[in-house]
């Protein structure tokens, strides 16, 4: 093995196991950027390096930062969910509400939508996070429409309120956002959102990388919820996949050759030949010798007298 890349993704936090993997597959001469985008998309996650010579006695930790210590049931919750090959979902669901009500209106039925959307798909596990302010009755200033969903979701153990006071008659609002996003980090899941959280990106370094590769984005097309097809760019995975816990890879499709039965590269072509399929993989100059019924040896050694000095 290339012991130089194993140690330099290594200190990127990655496992040996997944670095083999990805290097028996790409060959020991791929490059760098390579290996980290097989990395990405085979699901791999740094983790956070333990020092073990000398563990210090003080351990600063980022604002609102989980630990390193693995990650405990929940308790109350099915353990069916976590044998699901589906990822859970945790919807931004003021995201997905201002959104489906153009920026102007709350819409719960926007909400509804998105529900509706991976019930179908079969999704077990599905949480909507809502501030609790949203119960109160809609003002001029803060419209809201259809807010018996809320009320039929919070039923169904699928809407969350997050918590939300009053003190001297001003309003004190925890951060849903970072509700959100450690919930869907905890369950390994995938947060529903057109929002880029970028200040818990740069408040804790494992959330940032969670959210680049775990945050899912939508449109509203006619009251219809549409993910995109490449959460992840072109290059990225499908869909499917990225809903799924357990990625499942295309086959390989061979690109037909140009040159068809004009090729003169014989086995060597890596372009893929129809007309070759039930026919043994002879060099150019051994399929000639066969289509003139001359033997194989006879054919080498002419070739040894003629390249001889």
């Amino acid at each position: 093995l290339n012991q130089s890349k194993l140690d330099f993704f290594c200190k990127l936090g990655y496992s040996k196991q997944d670095i083999c993997k990805v290097l028996e597959n790409l060959g020991q001469e791929a490059l760098e950027d390579d290996v980290l985008k097989e990395l990405i998309r085979m699901g791999s996650k740094p983790q956070a390096l333990e020092n073990q010579a000398q563990p210090s006695p003080l351990k600063l930790v980022a604002r609102g930062s989980c630990s390193n210590t693995p990650r405990l049931k929940w308790l109350g919750e099915d353990e069916s969910d976590s044998s699901s090959s589906l990822r859970p979902i945790v919807i931004d669901g003021s995201n997905v509400a201002m959104s489906h009500g153009n920026k102007e209106i709350f819409s719960c039925w926007g909400i509804q939508l998105a529900v509706d959307w991976f019930r179908e798909r079969g999704h077990t596990y599905i949480k909507v996070f809502v501030p609790l302010w949203r119960k109160e009755p809609p003002r001029q200033d803060s419209p809201i429409t259809d807010q018996h969903i809320l009320e039929e979701l919070e039923k169904q153990s699928v809407l969350v309120y997050t918590p939300s006071r009053k003190v001297k008659g001003k309003r004190v609002v925890c951060y849903d956002d970072r509700y959100i996003v450690k919930v869907a980090y905890e369950k390994d899941g995938v947060i529903v959102s057109n929002d880029h959280y970028r200040d818990l990106q740069n408040e804790n370094p494992e959330w940032k990388w969670f959210i680049e590769q775990r945050l899912l984005m939508y449109s509203f097309v006619s009251n219809r919820f549409m993910p995109p097809d490449d959460p992840l760019g072109r290059h990225g995975p499908t869909l499917n996949n990225f809903l799924s816990k357990k990625p499942v890879l295309p086959e390989k499709k061979w690109q037909p050759c140009p040159y068809g039965k004009k090729c003169t590269y014989g086995n060597k072509c890596k372009f893929y030949h129809p007309e070759r399929l039930h026919q043994a993989q002879f060099a150019v100059a051994d399929e000639l010798r066969a289509k003139k019924k001359v033997p194989l040896t006879l054919g080498k050694e002419e070739e040894r007298c003629n390249f001889s000095p």
